[in-house]
C-alpha cells in the first residue's frame, strides 16, 4: 500500500519549499503589519487576522537567505502551531502537491546554518527539489531562542 502525503508549497527567491497540508491554516495575500519594538528582526510583526494577533515571520530571515528586494510582493501561509497561528511570509505560494513517503531523503549535507535545522528532509520533484519545513521547530526555536 502507498502512503502518500499533501504538502502546500511555495517558493522563496528559486528555492522550493513545502508544509504538510494539515499544518496550514489558510493563505492570504500581504496584510499590513504592526511593528513590535525590540523583537528579533526575523519576527516582522503583527497581523489582524480577523480579530486574531497573529505573529508574522519572515522566512528569508528565519531561514538566512538574502533579503528580498525593496518592493517584493509577499505572501501569508498561517500555519497552526502548539501556540496557535503563525504567520510565515514567502515570495509565492506554489501548488498543493502530494508526494510518495518513500521518496522522502534526509536533508542534504550543503545546507547550513538555520536551514539545516529547520529543515526535515526533502522530495525530489519534477519542478525541483522541495524542502520540507518543520513548523514547529521553526516557531518553537523563535520562541526559546528569541532568534
Amino acid at each position: 500500500m502507498t502512503i502518500t502525503q499533501q504538502f502546500c508549497t511555495f517558493f522563496l527567491g528559486e528555492q522550493l519549499f513545502g508544509i504538510q497540508v494539515e499544518q496550514v491554516q489558510e493563505v492570504i495575500q500581504y496584510q499590513d503589519m504592526t511593528r513590535v519594538p525590540l523583537v528579533p528582526e526575523v519576527i516582522r510583526g503583527l497581523i489582524n487576522l480577523r480579530g486574531q494577533i497573529v505573529m508574522a515571520v519572515d522566512l528569508r530571515r528565519r531561514l538566512q537567505i538574502e533579503e528580498r528586494t525593496a518592493g517584493a510582493s509577499m505572501v501569508n501561509v498561517v500555519v497552526r502551531t502548539q501556540e496557535g497561528p503563525v504567520s510565515l511570509l514567502v515570495d509565492s505560494i506554489g501548488d498543493v502537491v502530494e508526494v510518495d513517503e518513500k521518496t522522502a531523503e534526509a536533508p542534504p549535507h550543503t545546507l547550513e546554518g538555520e536551514m539545516r535545522m529547520l529543515i526535515a528532509g526533502v522530495h525530489k520533484l519534477d519542478q525541483g527539489l522541495m524542502h520540507v519545513l518543520n513548523t514547529e521547530k521553526a516557531c518553537e526555536s523563535l520562541e526559546r531562542t528569541g532568534a
